[in-house]
């Protein structure tokens, strides 16, 4: 009985988490833009933690593909460095920023905060779709 009760408990938090982890964000931009990526958490609830920025869908476990990560105060590595983390991280803001942005940037990006404890991450999925701009003649 009680093994059934805790396989229940974990499927419903791995469905829940799925869905919670599956909402996306649009963002829009024209190439050679700065855009930002929204991201936040609580430092009053969570503390300050650590959290990484990585392209594609987020998985279980930490960032694939990772650009940032940040161990709560400052950047502790940066892929390139278009990627930046310009809000106050201090204060929960890890947006991240992409400066002079190109095509290449379109898709899927994923923002983990890690939050202490088993499947307690908060994971927000932004989606980022960049076009050419007019060119002048």
């Amino acid at each position: 009985m009680f093994c059934c009760l805790c396989l229940e408990w974990i499927l419903v938090m791995l469905f829940e988490g799925f869905l919670a982890s599956s909402a996306k964000t649009l963002v829009r931009g024209m190439v050679g833009q700065n855009i930002t990526l929204p991201c936040d958490y609580s430092t009053k609830r969570y503390g300050i933690t650590t959290m990484c920025w990585g392209r594609g869908t987020c998985p279980t476990f930490t960032c694939d593909d990772t650009i940032v990560r940040s161990n709560g105060q400052q950047v502790t590595f940066r892929k390139s460095s278009m990627y930046q983390l310009m809000g106050n991280t201090d204060q929960g803001d890890v947006a991240l920023t992409i400066v002079n942005v190109t095509e290449s940037a379109t898709g899927t990006y994923c923002c983990r905060v890690e939050i202490k404890g088993w499947g307690n991450d908060q994971k927000t999925h932004v989606e980022v779709m960049i076009e050419k701009g007019e060119q002048n003649t």
